[in-house]
């Protein structure tokens, strides 16, 4: 990911609504979700998630395909995974003891804690 991107990427995500988006698409997973469920799950009318998944889909953090009638947008995850990458490699600047941490922490895969589970 170059600098142009990782702006584009940070740009899209800097409005409330679509950060919240991109995250509920991450927890959907790979078999993503309609763009009214979308909506629904961010409490945003449907007119104003096209607008905003248009918004992440330009910056390359949604992809969206046509299934009968309804579009499903999922999480660009080799994109997010790009724009942590370019953060870390840019922030790390060849000190990889600085990125230890977070490797070691694998953020990544830890289960989130929801009012069920609590």
């Amino acid at each position: 990911m170059d600098e142009r991107q990782a702006l584009s990427a940070f740009g899209a995500l800097s409005q409330e609504t679509r950060l919240r988006i991109v995250c509920t698409l991450v927890i959907a997973g790979p078999e993503g979700l309609a763009a009214g469920s979308v909506a629904e799950a961010v409490g945003v009318s449907a007119t104003n998630v096209s607008f905003h998944l248009k918004a992440l889909e330009q910056a390359g953090l949604v992809s969206q395909q046509r299934a009968s009638r309804s579009i499903i947008y999922t999480a660009s995850y080799d994109t997010l995974g790009a724009l942590v990458r370019f953060l870390m490699e840019d922030c790390c600047a060849g000190h990889p003891e600085i990125c230890a941490p977070i490797s070691a922490a694998n953020i990544c895969c830890a289960p989130a804690i929801t009012e069920k589970t609590r």
